[in-house]
Protein backbone atom coordinates (compact mmCIF):
# COMPACT_ATOMS: atom_id res chain seq x y z
CA UNK A 1 0.00 0.00 0.00
CA UNK A 2 2.71 2.45 1.01
CA UNK A 3 4.82 1.60 -2.05
CA UNK A 4 1.83 2.08 -4.38
CA UNK A 5 1.13 5.50 -2.81
CA UNK A 6 4.81 6.46 -3.12
CA UNK A 7 4.81 5.47 -6.82
CA UNK A 8 1.59 7.44 -7.47
CA UNK A 9 3.02 10.54 -5.78
CA UNK A 10 6.27 10.24 -7.75
CA UNK A 11 4.43 9.95 -11.09
CA UNK A 12 2.20 12.88 -10.19
CA UNK A 13 5.24 15.10 -9.48
CA UNK A 14 6.88 14.07 -12.76
CA UNK A 15 3.70 14.81 -14.75
CA UNK A 16 3.29 18.25 -13.22
CA UNK A 17 6.93 19.36 -13.32
CA UNK A 18 9.00 20.57 -16.26
CA UNK A 19 12.62 21.53 -16.81
CA UNK A 20 13.70 24.22 -19.25
CA UNK A 21 14.80 22.17 -22.27
CA UNK A 22 17.67 24.48 -23.30
CA UNK A 23 19.03 24.72 -19.75
CA UNK A 24 18.81 20.95 -19.31
CA UNK A 25 20.74 20.31 -22.53
CA UNK A 26 23.39 22.81 -21.42
CA UNK A 27 23.78 21.07 -18.06
CA UNK A 28 24.09 17.64 -19.68
CA UNK A 29 26.84 18.95 -21.97
CA UNK A 30 28.69 20.61 -19.10
CA UNK A 31 30.05 17.44 -17.44
CA UNK A 32 31.87 14.50 -19.05
CA UNK A 33 29.96 12.04 -16.88
CA UNK A 34 26.59 13.38 -18.10
CA UNK A 35 27.66 13.85 -21.73
CA UNK A 36 28.43 10.13 -21.89
CA UNK A 37 25.00 9.02 -20.65
CA UNK A 38 22.76 6.98 -22.94
CA UNK A 39 19.30 8.24 -23.87
CA UNK A 40 17.70 5.99 -21.24
CA UNK A 41 20.14 7.16 -18.59
CA UNK A 42 19.50 10.81 -19.45
CA UNK A 43 15.78 10.27 -19.10
CA UNK A 44 16.27 8.55 -15.74
CA UNK A 45 18.58 11.33 -14.54
CA UNK A 46 16.01 13.92 -15.58
CA UNK A 47 13.34 12.22 -13.48
CA UNK A 48 15.73 12.06 -10.51
CA UNK A 49 16.49 15.77 -10.88
CA UNK A 50 12.81 16.73 -11.06
CA UNK A 51 12.09 14.79 -7.87
CA UNK A 52 15.21 16.18 -6.15
CA UNK A 53 14.24 19.77 -6.93
CA UNK A 54 10.72 19.10 -5.72
CA UNK A 55 11.95 17.76 -2.38
CA UNK A 56 15.02 19.91 -1.71
CA UNK A 57 15.43 23.65 -1.34
CA UNK A 58 18.54 25.10 -3.04
CA UNK A 59 19.03 28.62 -1.75
CA UNK A 60 21.76 31.25 -1.80
CA UNK A 61 23.63 32.72 1.16
CA UNK A 62 26.20 35.49 1.54
CA UNK A 63 24.47 37.57 -1.12
CA UNK A 64 24.39 34.87 -3.81
CA UNK A 65 21.32 34.75 -6.01
CA UNK A 66 20.77 31.15 -7.16
CA UNK A 67 19.16 30.93 -10.60
CA UNK A 68 17.47 27.93 -12.19
CA UNK A 69 20.45 26.69 -14.19
CA UNK A 70 22.61 26.70 -11.05
CA UNK A 71 19.97 24.57 -9.33
CA UNK A 72 20.00 22.20 -12.29
CA UNK A 73 23.80 21.93 -12.19
CA UNK A 74 23.79 21.03 -8.50
CA UNK A 75 20.84 18.65 -8.77
CA UNK A 76 22.22 16.84 -11.83
CA UNK A 77 25.56 16.17 -10.13
CA UNK A 78 23.90 15.09 -6.88
CA UNK A 79 21.57 12.74 -8.74
CA UNK A 80 24.40 11.14 -10.74
CA UNK A 81 25.40 9.34 -7.55
CA UNK A 82 21.92 7.82 -7.19
CA UNK A 83 21.21 7.35 -10.90
CA UNK A 84 20.77 3.60 -10.38
CA UNK A 85 19.86 3.78 -6.69
CA UNK A 86 16.73 4.73 -4.81
CA UNK A 87 16.31 8.51 -4.60
CA UNK A 88 15.29 7.91 -0.99
CA UNK A 89 19.03 7.70 -0.29
CA UNK A 90 18.85 11.47 0.23
CA UNK A 91 16.12 11.20 2.85
CA UNK A 92 16.00 12.97 6.19
CA UNK A 93 17.08 16.48 5.19
CA UNK A 94 15.75 19.20 2.88
CA UNK A 95 18.21 22.03 2.19
CA UNK A 96 21.22 22.85 0.03
CA UNK A 97 22.84 26.19 0.90
CA UNK A 98 25.12 27.83 -1.66
CA UNK A 99 27.66 30.57 -0.91
CA UNK A 100 29.34 32.60 -3.65
CA UNK A 101 32.81 31.41 -2.57
CA UNK A 102 34.50 29.67 0.35
CA UNK A 103 32.65 30.08 3.64
CA UNK A 104 33.96 29.93 7.19
CA UNK A 105 32.87 26.99 9.32
CA UNK A 106 33.03 27.43 13.07
CA UNK A 107 33.08 24.39 15.32
CA UNK A 108 34.39 23.15 18.64
CA UNK A 109 35.99 19.85 19.62
CA UNK A 110 37.75 18.30 22.59
CA UNK A 111 41.14 16.66 21.97
CA UNK A 112 42.55 13.49 23.55
CA UNK A 113 43.84 15.48 26.53
CA UNK A 114 40.39 16.90 27.26
CA UNK A 115 41.26 20.38 26.01
CA UNK A 116 38.47 22.21 24.16
CA UNK A 117 39.33 23.92 20.88
CA UNK A 118 37.37 26.37 18.75
CA UNK A 119 38.16 26.32 15.04
CA UNK A 120 37.30 28.74 12.26
CA UNK A 121 38.12 27.16 8.91
CA UNK A 122 37.45 28.25 5.32
CA UNK A 123 35.63 25.50 3.43
CA UNK A 124 34.36 24.81 -0.08
CA UNK A 125 31.72 22.34 1.06
CA UNK A 126 30.21 20.73 4.12
CA UNK A 127 27.60 18.05 4.86
CA UNK A 128 25.75 17.82 8.13
CA UNK A 129 24.32 14.62 9.53
CA UNK A 130 20.51 14.99 9.16
CA UNK A 131 21.18 18.60 8.09
CA UNK A 132 21.96 20.62 4.98
CA UNK A 133 24.62 20.35 2.32
CA UNK A 134 26.58 23.61 2.09
CA UNK A 135 28.52 24.48 -1.08
CA UNK A 136 30.77 27.18 -2.48
CA UNK A 137 29.50 28.04 -5.96
CA UNK A 138 32.98 29.20 -7.03
CA UNK A 139 34.17 25.64 -6.36
CA UNK A 140 31.01 23.94 -7.61
CA UNK A 141 31.30 25.52 -11.06
CA UNK A 142 35.00 24.67 -11.51
CA UNK A 143 35.50 22.50 -14.58
CA UNK A 144 38.62 22.33 -16.74
CA UNK A 145 41.26 23.53 -14.27
CA UNK A 146 40.61 20.73 -11.77
CA UNK A 147 39.30 17.74 -13.74
CA UNK A 148 39.25 15.35 -10.76
CA UNK A 149 37.74 17.88 -8.34
CA UNK A 150 33.99 18.00 -7.76
CA UNK A 151 32.74 19.48 -4.50
CA UNK A 152 29.11 18.56 -5.24
CA UNK A 153 29.85 14.87 -5.74
CA UNK A 154 32.17 14.99 -2.72
CA UNK A 155 29.54 16.35 -0.33
CA UNK A 156 26.76 14.12 -1.61
CA UNK A 157 29.03 11.10 -1.24
CA UNK A 158 29.31 12.12 2.42
CA UNK A 159 25.49 12.16 2.57
CA UNK A 160 25.39 8.55 1.36
CA UNK A 161 28.11 7.67 3.87
CA UNK A 162 25.95 9.22 6.63
CA UNK A 163 22.98 6.95 5.97
CA UNK A 164 24.23 4.71 8.78
CA UNK A 165 25.61 7.43 11.09
CA UNK A 166 28.61 9.74 11.06
CA UNK A 167 30.68 9.67 7.87
CA UNK A 168 33.43 7.06 8.21
CA UNK A 169 34.01 5.75 4.69
CA UNK A 170 31.70 2.79 5.25
CA UNK A 171 28.23 3.55 3.82
CA UNK A 172 25.45 0.97 4.06
CA UNK A 173 26.21 -1.60 1.37
CA UNK A 174 23.63 -3.19 -0.92
CA UNK A 175 22.46 -6.77 -0.43
CA UNK A 176 24.93 -9.06 -2.15
CA UNK A 177 27.93 -6.80 -1.58
CA UNK A 178 30.70 -8.36 0.51
CA UNK A 179 31.49 -6.28 3.59
CA UNK A 180 34.86 -7.97 4.00
CA UNK A 181 35.81 -7.23 0.40
CA UNK A 182 34.83 -3.56 0.86
CA UNK A 183 36.89 -3.24 4.05
CA UNK A 184 39.88 -5.01 2.53
CA UNK A 185 39.86 -2.92 -0.65
CA UNK A 186 39.38 0.45 1.02
CA UNK A 187 41.59 -0.30 4.02
CA UNK A 188 44.57 -1.38 1.90
CA UNK A 189 44.12 1.46 -0.58
CA UNK A 190 43.81 4.08 2.16
CA UNK A 191 46.98 2.98 3.91
CA UNK A 192 48.84 2.82 0.60
CA UNK A 193 47.60 6.26 -0.42
CA UNK A 194 48.59 7.82 2.90
CA UNK A 195 52.11 6.46 2.38
CA UNK A 196 52.28 7.78 -1.16
CA UNK A 197 51.12 11.23 -0.09
CA UNK A 198 53.62 11.22 2.75
CA UNK A 199 56.39 10.40 0.28
CA UNK A 200 55.02 13.04 -2.12
CA UNK A 201 54.65 10.54 -4.93
CA UNK A 202 52.64 11.66 -7.97
CA UNK A 203 49.00 10.62 -8.11
CA UNK A 204 45.93 11.63 -10.10
CA UNK A 205 43.86 11.53 -6.90
CA UNK A 206 43.48 14.59 -4.65
CA UNK A 207 45.89 14.23 -1.67
CA UNK A 208 43.05 15.34 0.61
CA UNK A 209 41.87 11.73 0.39
CA UNK A 210 44.61 10.88 2.91
CA UNK A 211 42.90 12.98 5.61
CA UNK A 212 40.75 10.14 7.00
CA UNK A 213 38.64 7.20 5.71
CA UNK A 214 35.53 9.37 5.24
CA UNK A 215 37.43 11.81 3.03
CA UNK A 216 39.05 8.92 1.19
CA UNK A 217 35.62 7.58 0.24
CA UNK A 218 34.35 11.03 -0.79
CA UNK A 219 37.44 11.96 -2.83
CA UNK A 220 37.53 8.54 -4.51
CA UNK A 221 33.85 9.03 -5.36
CA UNK A 222 34.73 12.34 -7.02
CA UNK A 223 37.43 10.68 -9.08
CA UNK A 224 35.19 7.68 -9.83
CA UNK A 225 32.84 9.96 -11.75
CA UNK A 226 35.26 12.64 -12.98
CA UNK A 227 38.37 10.60 -13.90
CA UNK A 228 37.30 6.97 -13.52
CA UNK A 229 40.25 5.53 -15.44
CA UNK A 230 42.58 6.99 -12.78
CA UNK A 231 40.80 5.13 -9.98
CA UNK A 232 40.65 1.94 -12.03
CA UNK A 233 44.39 2.19 -12.75
CA UNK A 234 45.63 3.18 -9.29
CA UNK A 235 43.20 1.20 -7.13
CA UNK A 236 41.33 -1.39 -9.22
CA UNK A 237 39.78 -3.14 -6.19
CA UNK A 238 38.37 0.15 -4.92
CA UNK A 239 37.03 0.85 -8.40
CA UNK A 240 35.23 -2.50 -8.38
CA UNK A 241 33.68 -1.75 -5.00
CA UNK A 242 32.54 1.71 -6.07
CA UNK A 243 31.09 0.30 -9.30
CA UNK A 244 29.09 -2.19 -7.22
CA UNK A 245 28.02 0.50 -4.73
CA UNK A 246 26.95 3.10 -7.29
CA UNK A 247 25.82 0.41 -9.77
CA UNK A 248 27.65 2.24 -12.54
CA UNK A 249 30.80 1.76 -14.63
CA UNK A 250 31.80 5.31 -15.64
CA UNK A 251 35.18 4.27 -17.08
CA UNK A 252 33.44 1.99 -19.57
CA UNK A 253 30.69 4.55 -20.22
CA UNK A 254 33.09 7.43 -20.88
CA UNK A 255 35.39 5.18 -22.89
CA UNK A 256 32.51 3.99 -25.02
CA UNK A 257 31.41 7.60 -25.60
CA UNK A 258 34.96 8.53 -26.67
CA UNK A 259 35.07 5.58 -29.08
CA UNK A 260 31.78 6.63 -30.64
CA UNK A 261 33.00 10.22 -31.11
CA UNK A 262 36.26 9.00 -32.67
CA UNK A 263 34.31 6.80 -35.11
CA UNK A 264 32.20 9.70 -36.39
Amino acid sequence: MFEALRHWRRERILRRSALDAAQWRAVLERYPFTRALSADERARLRDKVVLFLHEKSISGAGGLVVHDEMRLCIAAQACMLVLNLDSDCYRGWVEVIVYPDEFVAEYEYVDEDGIAHRVEEPMSGESWLAGPVILSWADAELRDDEPAYNVVIHEFAHKLDMLNGDANGYPPLHPGMDHRAWSAAFGAAYEDFRGRVGRREPTGIDPYAAENPAEFFAVLSEAFFETPSTVRLEYPEVYRQLAAFYRQDPAERIGQDARQVAAQ
